[in-house]
């Protein structure tokens, strides 16, 4: 990869609220900077706060609160009834395929016949469209779908589907059409407004609610397939879909993580045990091993092709056949990431020979030979290098398929639904969306995207924020601290890892470099009183700090070698009073 632009992060220290701070310290016997931290995230009332440290799964909400649940229960419930088939058309991203997978674990035992489909990235693109819908239904010739991760932009293709008597119910979380499509029931707590509630729930939570509402009603009607049926089994599958979505780890987000990272550590299903013997995982399984080394390897066959061996791997009850889809997926996984690797190569090296970076707003490239199941992590990686919301385009026949990453202050869903007049088609939402479009049409769109963020984005926009909770010294990074800050786990979005501010610092020794390719640093930091080592991670060919500095870092607990220690994670630094 070409060397990085330096970002010229904003530092942005919370605020301090200490009357508010000082009250939990009190009613709760919380350290300063957790009470801090807590704050930072919205948590000031001590109830509230003694809820989200220790969130359990009776505090969940009713699931008919989620807009258009009652209505999904009441047409499912007819169709068990009257032995009506269903089909569950999901989709193929991680979510997409969890929430599959719930799904088809809840409807066989308690009385449906379902059967799924999952749409090939690249002969179907992505969610309800015309291709996928006709092949699902002529495998599958059945008068009820329930869209999954998908279909609340699909307003066209869900009116012909009802239009040849087919019953469409959408669950899904992506912002919707407007005007919106007309299913026989839309759950989607998007519905509810910005403080709708459960709106942060991605599709697995939402299908989680959906069993919730069903086995609720069975037990109400003293149907004997309900009496003893286990929820809390299928939470791994939550905890696995809601971390790889990015949706904020807050509220009951929280409470189904937290839940389900604790079942999804029995390894209970043989797929993700095999999963996580191909990927290396030693220990536990937090949302780091989720995002980072799970996750991947179940997106990679929906990447390149289908996502059928994803929903299988976590489906199967069978060790051998899971080891063998196991390693099918990461040798998959390690293809992507060499499609990925190449195309972003040469996406960065386009850009950078191009880039202004005060008159390029949004970020939009395509090309005819760019693999459409990697492009979004490429516009990742792009929106990484040059902090612009960029949307990245690949060659499909007459029409390029893409995605898109955004900023803070540009709603990129929405954004797109001002240039529909562009596109085949589009969705998603405000950080992250998808769309098709005829590559004639490209320059127009970058230019119409570009004009439109010039008036909504001010130049500091431009710079990424590094949030950090508090300015702290040496003396209050000590173990028995760090270790409370873990009660802030499971983190995420909406609930990041701690990250703090240390003023006046000095070399204590010279630093090392590590790693194969010596791309990393380790030193030694000081205060006049207290020291502490600092990693650096990809800091190698980067200026080092020199005289007094402050340094923005991770605190975290090192366990190497049978020594435990405090490690200082580099996130960037300063010279020593720099404003």
């Amino acid at each position: 990869m070409v060397a990085a632009i330096p970002l010229n992060y904003r530092w942005l220290v919370a605020p301090e609220h200490p009357d508010l701070a000082a009250r939990l310290c009190q009613e709760l016997g919380l350290s300063p900077l957790l009470a801090r931290c807590l704050v930072n995230r919205g948590f000031a009332h001590p109830s509230v706060v003694a809820g989200f440290l220790a969130p359990r799964l009776k505090d969940v909400a009713d699931p008919l609160l989620v807009p258009g649940m009652a209505q999904a229960v009441e047409r499912l419930w007819r169709a068990r009834e009257t032995k009506e088939p269903l089909v569950v058309f999901g989709d193929y991203d991680v979510d997409g395929v969890t929430a599959t997978a719930l799904l088809l674990e809840i409807f066989g035992p308690l009385g449906w016949t379902a059967t799924y489909y999952l749409p090939h990235r690249l002969d179907e693109g992505y969610g309800l469209t015309p291709e996928a819908v006709e092949t699902c239904l002529q495998k599958n010739p059945v008068k009820l779908l329930l869209a999954v991760d998908c279909g609340s932009t699909s307003r066209e293709a869900i009116q012909r589907m009802q239009e040849r008597g087919v019953d469409v119910i959408v669950l899904d979380h992506h912002q919707i059409a407007s005007p919106p499509p007309e299913p026989v029931a839309l759950v989607n707590p998007q519905l509810g407004g910005e403080n709708g509630p459960l709106r942060e729930l991605c599709s697995v939570g939402l299908a989680f609610k959906l069993a919730h509402a069903l086995v609720r009603k069975a037990r109400a009607m003293s149907l004997p397939e309900a009496a003893h049926f286990d929820l809390r089994p299928l939470l791994d599958l939550v905890a696995l879909g809601t971390i790889a979505d990015l949706v904020p780890i807050t509220g009951e987000n929280r409470i189904l993580v937290a839940a389900g990272l604790e079942r999804l550590n029995r390894l209970e299903r043989p797929g993700l045990r095999a999963l996580c013997s191909v990927a290396q995982i030693p220990g536990s399984i937090g949302p780091f091993e989720v995002g980072y080394q799970l996750s991947p390897r179940l997106n990679a066959a929906g990447r390149l092709e289908t996502a059928s061996e994803a929903l299988e791997v976590v489906l199967t009850r069978d060790p051998a056949r899971a080891r063998a889809l196991a390693a099918s997926l990461d040798q998959r996984n390690r293809e992507r990431q060499n499609i990925e690797r190449s195309i972003a190569e040469e996406v960065v090296e386009l850009i950078r020979a191009r880039f202004n970076p005060s008159a390029d707003y949004v970020l939009v490239e395509g090309h005819l030979l760019w693999h459409v199941g990697v492009v979004g992590i490429v516009a990742s990686r792009v929106l990484h290098e040059f902090y612009r919301p960029a949307i990245i385009l690949g060659g499909d026949g007459h029409a390029w398929r893409g995605s898109g990453r955004s900023i803070d202050g540009f709603d990129l869903a929405a954004a797109l639904r001002q240039c529909q007049d562009l596109l085949l088609r589009h969705g998603g939402h405000a950080m992250a969306a998808g769309v098709t479009i005829d590559p004639e049409k490209v320059p127009a769109l970058r230019a119409r995207l570009n004009a439109m963020a010039k008036q909504n984005l001010c130049a500091d926009q431009l710079r990424p924020p590094l949030r950090l909770d508090a300015e702290v010294g040496l003396a209050e990074l000590t173990l028995s601290r760090m270790e409370e800050l873990e009660r802030l786990a499971p983190g995420g979005q909406g609930n990041p890892p701690v990250q703090v501010v240390v003023r006046g610092l000095r070399h204590e020794r010279p630093p090392q470099r590590m790693g194969r390719e010596r791309q990393h640093v380790k030193f030694w930091v000081g205060d006049g009183r207290l020291s502490c080592e600092t990693v650096w991670w990809n800091g190698g060919g980067k200026p080092w700090p020199d005289g007094a500095f402050d340094l923005a870092c991770a605190p975290r607990v090192n366990q190497f070698n049978g020594r435990t220690n405090i490690q200082l994670r580099l996130l960037d630094w300063r010279p020593a009073g720099a404003a």
